[in-house]
């Protein structure tokens, strides 16, 4: 008993000891982490100094400190602006494209070229517009003529063409875009291809392609107004009547390939399908912009252009097969016309505008440098951005179904039948700085109307004021809004046409007091 009480304060004092030094090896450990963790840190961490601490510890928490501090995030936030201009992005791209890096490719027949020269003349546009077009066989030349650079396309015997109702041609044809870009053309950045019957509007061209990036693969254009010419080729084609463009990594890509490309797909019908086959297997796809217009269509372009979507106008195909656009003119005086519009506002040609006359109740439509269309009674303008069928499909049948967009028919009755103004001149007012643009009506038989309204046809010309707008398509898409002005004369109607104001729509105001 006596024993046990000896050892007991024994025990305890070395269990104490035994502690103190287990407590001291764990400080000791985690001491020497925390040194170890704070030196890897400072090696990772880069040396700069921290301005809002200083500011902190320096000058008391109060406005002032606050002014300070703000001054030097603004500092910073410039350093590092200045810094990002300096050094810019890799692959950082303006779409700052111009007409001079855009080379056009057209597809020519030597048998039809006497006829169809005049519809490049009408367009081209000599030292500033750059390409070539390409025949068959040689052709008869003059300098003086203002056409582009004319080629013999290669021959392509070598390459197997199966299909019975094509023509071999289309070989050729295909090939037009990799040929041109072997001619070795300086600052190209777009290949633009179509046919001699095509007409481009070269600023249109311009606006359309400076939306893509350039330095990108990019295969864009349309697909055909019939219904039943996409489903025998394809809605993934660009037509190539209608033009399209390729961007120039993706030609050069094209041309690596493309014989090999032709020698799969013998039994094609044209040159665009076998461009389209050859994007498949690029795998590229088609971007689709509405203004290239192919116009697989018969008879009159009245209704497709008198209500065109909402998109620059940019191409004009098969102007052998339609009648001419403005009655009375040959195909070529008639686009020539057009194209004098184009030069006042290339940006604005062929958009459409709607209003409504509030006292005589009449509908509106204008589709600015061509056409003004006046119908009496009220038409929404859902009815009235739609085409209507002054045309008949590629296969001649008047088939409302055979299209590939909305249409409407053509107004039978006397009383809804539009008055057509066309476009007579257009000249550019300096001291205003606006378009004046004059119409006149296209006077034929008509049966009469005994509706108890005014009527158009009183109504000899129009005369339409318009700013210009080049950044229109900069914006986003919107059609013009339009004005019915006051007039001194009973004959003339005067339409202001330009920009929406905020909350401006097109819808018949009626005016207070009137039944």
């Amino acid at each position: 008993m006596i024993s046990h009480q000896q050892r007991t304060p024994q025990s305890s004092l070395r269990g104490l000891v035994i502690y103190l030094f287990i407590a001291m090896a764990l400080l000791y450990i985690l001491y020497s982490n925390v040194l170890l963790s704070n030196n890897d840190q400072k090696e990772s961490a880069p040396d700069i100094p921290n301005l809002s601490t200083k500011i902190e510890t320096t000058v008391p928490f109060n406005d002032s400190s606050k002014k300070i501090e703000k001054s030097v995030v603004l500092q910073e936030k410039r350093q590092d602006r200045r810094v990002d201009l300096d050094q810019p992005l890799p692959n950082y791209q303006r779409y700052d494209t111009e007409l001079k890096h855009i080379a056009f490719g057209i597809a020519a027949s030597s048998k039809l070229w006497n006829i169809r020269k005049q519809y490049i003349k009408a367009w081209w546009r000599p030292k500033e517009t750059r390409g070539v077009v390409w025949v068959d066989r040689k052709v008869a030349t003059n300098r003086y003529e203002g056409l582009p650079e004319i080629r013999v396309s290669d021959d392509t015997s070598k390459f197997k063409y199966t299909n019975k109702q094509g023509s071999r041609s289309a070989l050729r044809i295909s090939r037009i875009v990799s040929e041109t870009l072997k001619l070795g053309l300086k600052d190209i950045r777009w290949f633009v291809m179509g046919d001699d019957d095509t007409v481009f509007i070269a600023d249109n061209v311009v606006r359309v392609l400076s939306k893509y990036d350039h330095t990108q693969f990019y295969y864009v254009g349309s697909a055909s107004e019939s219904h039943i010419q996409n489903i025998f080729f394809s809605y993934a084609m660009a037509f190539g009547g209608g033009g399209f463009a390729i961007s120039y990594p993706l030609a050069q890509e094209l041309a690596k390939m493309q014989d090999r490309c032709i020698q799969r797909y013998p039994a094609l019908y044209g040159s665009d399908d076998r461009m389209q086959a050859c994007m498949a297997e690029l795998g590229v796809p088609l971007t689709r912009e509405l203004g290239f217009h192919q116009y697989d269509v018969y008879g009159e372009l009245l209704g497709l252009l008198g209500a065109h979507p909402v998109t620059p106008f940019v191409s004009l195909h098969h102007l052998d097969v339609v009648e001419p656009i403005f009655p009375g003119m040959t195909r070529p005086s008639a686009i020539s016309h057009l194209l004098e519009a184009a030069k006042e506002d290339s940006a604005s040609l062929m958009q459409q505008s709607i209003c409504y006359d509030s006292n005589r109740f009449w509908s509106i439509t204008v589709a600015w440098g061509y056409v003004v269309q006046i119908m009496r009674g009220v038409m929404s303008p859902r009815e009235l951005e739609m085409p209507t069928r002054t045309f008949l499909n590629w296969y001649k049948r008047a088939d409302y179904t055979a299209y590939a967009f909305n249409t409407r028919p053509v107004e039978r009755h006397p009383c809804q039948k539009p008055f057509v103004f066309y476009m007579s001149k257009i000249k550019y007012d300096r001291a205003r700085k606006q378009t004046i643009g004059v119409y006149y009506r296209r006077k034929i038989r008509s049966r009469p109307c005994r509706w108890k309204m005014a009527s158009p046809e009183k109504i000899d010309a129009v005369v339409i004021l318009k700013k210009r707008d080049d950044l229109r398509w900069k914006k986003s898409p919107r059609r013009d809004c339009c004005k019915v002005l006051p007039s001194d004369k009973n004959n003339t109607m005067v339409l202001w046409v330009g920009n929406c104001s905020e909350g401006e729509i097109s819808e018949l105001q009626i005016k207070q007091g009137s039944s």
